[in-house]
C-alpha cells in the first residue's frame, strides 16, 4: 500500500511539473517567429489573472530590439499593470464621454476597463519624424509576437489617442512619464486570454512579384 501511495505522489508530482512548465500558459518554448505570427491574434477577452512582470519586461526588451532608422530607438515605453491605476482611467473616460456613445462599442456585459478588459497595458510613444511611425510599428510587432510565444494575448489600441484627449484624462496622460517631444503612439492590452479568435481572412493577392 505503501509502495502504490508512493508512486500515485511521484505520479501527480510530475504531472504538475509539467503543467507548471509547458500548460499553464499555452505557450511552446519550441515556437519558430513563423508559428508566432500564424499563432497571433488581436484579444479582447482577459482571465482574471495579472501578468507576471519579468514578463511584461521581457516583452519591452523584445521591442526596443526592433530594428530602427539610423538605429535612433526614438520611443520610449511604459507599462501599466496596476488595476487601481486602470480602473480609474476608466471610471474618469467612461465620466467624460458619459451620453456621447463612444464608448457604447465596449460596453458589454464582460466590461473590465476601456483596454479591452486587459490586466496590463503597454504604451508606447515617439517623437514626430520621418520614420517614426515605421519604427514605433516594428516595435509593437516584435511585442505582440513575444506575447503570443510566452502564450499571452495582445491588442493594439489605436484608440488610446482619442480617449486621452478627453477632459480628466490629462493627469492619466501626465502620469505616464514620457520625455518632452514625446506623443503617444498607441496602447498594446497585454493578458492572458480568455478567448481564441479565428484567424481573419487575409489578401493574398497584394502579393505580386515584379517581373522583368
Amino acid at each position: 500500500m505503501k509502495r502504490l501511495v508512493s508512486v500515485l505522489v511521484a505520479l501527480v508530482a510530475m504531472a504538475l511539473l509539467i503543467w507548471i512548465g509547458v500548460g499553464v500558459n499555452n505557450s511552446s518554448k519550441d515556437m519558430s517567429v513563423i508559428e508566432a505570427i500564424e499563432a497571433r491574434r488581436s484579444v479582447r477577452a482577459y482571465k482574471d489573472r495579472p501578468v507576471e512582470r519579468e514578463k511584461l519586461q521581457l516583452l519591452a526588451e523584445c521591442g526596443v530590439k526592433a530594428p530602427s532608422a539610423m538605429n535612433n530607438q526614438e520611443w520610449e515605453i511604459r507599462i501599466v499593470d496596476s488595476k487601481k491605476w486602470i480602473d480609474e482611467c476608466t471610471a474618469t473616460y467612461l465620466k467624460a464621454v458619459e451620453g456621447s456613445g463612444k464608448a457604447n462599442y465596449m460596453l458589454t456585459p464582460t466590461f473590465k476597463n476601456i483596454f479591452r478588459n486587459a490586466p496590463a497595458v503597454i504604451f508606447v510613444a515617439a517623437p514626430e519624424g520621418e520614420y517614426s511611425d515605421v519604427n514605433v510599428g516594428l516595435l509593437g510587432e516584435n511585442i505582440m509576437l513575444a506575447a503570443t510565444e510566452l502564450g499571452l494575448g495582445t491588442c493594439c489600441l489605436g484608440s488610446v489617442l482619442f480617449m486621452f484627449a478627453e477632459p480628466g484624462m490629462e493627469k492619466y496622460a501626465a502620469s505616464l512619464g514620457f520625455s518632452e517631444g514625446y506623443n503617444m503612439r498607441y496602447a498594446i492590452a497585454v493578458g492572458y486570454p480568455d478567448e481564441s479568435p479565428e484567424a481573419k481572412p487575409r489578401d493574398l493577392g497584394k502579393i505580386k512579384f515584379v517581373e522583368e
